[in-house]
């Protein structure tokens, strides 16, 4: 596994393999949801590249960008059974160099929630993963389904600018009590822990509800504002019932509808979603 820092090590390294290969980008302090990535991408692919890149342009001025969790050592720890053939760890200023002033903007499918509730937070996003990928020219590129909108916007993204990469969305990986995993559960109290079930739980009771036959858009999201606001620790910032593709929001579910909320446990925002119909 070979730990490179700058950009021109990258891609000598990238043209020196010959083969197909896989790249998942992350943002580090790994968890088993990087991990499934990962093995994901060592089954399908000769080769593999993980990036740790605590992405600055993506988070906003009064959001966690300097308490971020970074562990190095850690990560690449986890990572060296896995088969992992390059990790790309450069520094802000290898990725963002004096002088940078050219940006990702992709327009509608960025605006709604996320984009909405942390504006400029999909230009970083883009950005920094255009960059990753014009570096790395991976044949295919991994990401979770938890971050449902990023996904969505980096599959626009691709196949605006015809970008030559394969986008594959990996399913959720949650703790046994249904908590996604996420870097910034470590945040979290042993109390605010227990209470962050309180996301996976509100989805299930509107999955439950769609189940026994409610179609009504609205309806469904007042089943989970219900379940958030019983929860004492939790603090709702949006809940959505949205096209999965578009992310528009829907008034009544016919096919395929993404769930997804974010919410405050304490001072920390968490994010979750499902699909409809779904076997989470």
């Amino acid at each position: 596994m070979r730990v490179v820092r700058t950009i021109p090590e990258a891609r000598t390294i990238r043209r020196t393999l010959p083969g197909t290969w896989g790249f998942v980008p992350t943002m580090g302090y790994l968890h088993e949801g990087h991990l499934s990535l990962v093995r994901r991408a060592r089954a399908e692919n000769d080769h593999v590249a993980v990036s740790i890149f605590v992405n600055p342009t993506q988070f906003g001025p009064h959001e966690d960008y300097n308490r971020y969790p970074r562990d190095l050592e850690r990560d690449l720890r986890l990572l060296e059974p896995l088969g992992v053939d390059l990790v790309f760890a450069p520094s802000v200023e290898e990725m963002y160099p004096p002088g940078f002033q050219t940006w990702v903007i992709v327009e509608e499918v960025s605006r709604p929630l996320e984009g909405a509730a942390r504006p400029g937070h999909f230009r970083g996003v883009a950005t920094v993963v255009t960059k990753l990928f014009n570096i790395i020219q991976p044949d295919r590129a991994y990401f979770g389904q938890k971050d449902a909108q990023q996904a969505v916007v980096i599959r626009q993204m691709v196949r605006d600018l015809n970008i030559p990469v394969e986008i594959v969305v990996c399913p959720t990986v949650r703790e046994p009590d249904g908590l996604a995993m996420s870097s910034r559960n470590t945040y979290l109290s042993p109390e605010e822990r227990q209470a962050a079930t309180v996301l996976f739980r509100a989805l299930q009771a509107a999955k439950a509800r769609y189940e026994k036959g409610e179609r009504d858009a609205e309806r469904l999201r007042e089943v989970m504002r219900e379940v958030i606001r019983a929860e004492p620790l939790a603090r709702l910032d949006y809940v959505s019932v949205a096209h999965p593709e578009t992310l528009q929001e829907l008034s009544y579910v016919e096919g395929p509808a993404l769930l997804s909320l974010a919410v405050y446990i304490g001072k920390t925002r968490l994010i979750d979603n499902i699909l409809l119909p779904s076997s989470d």
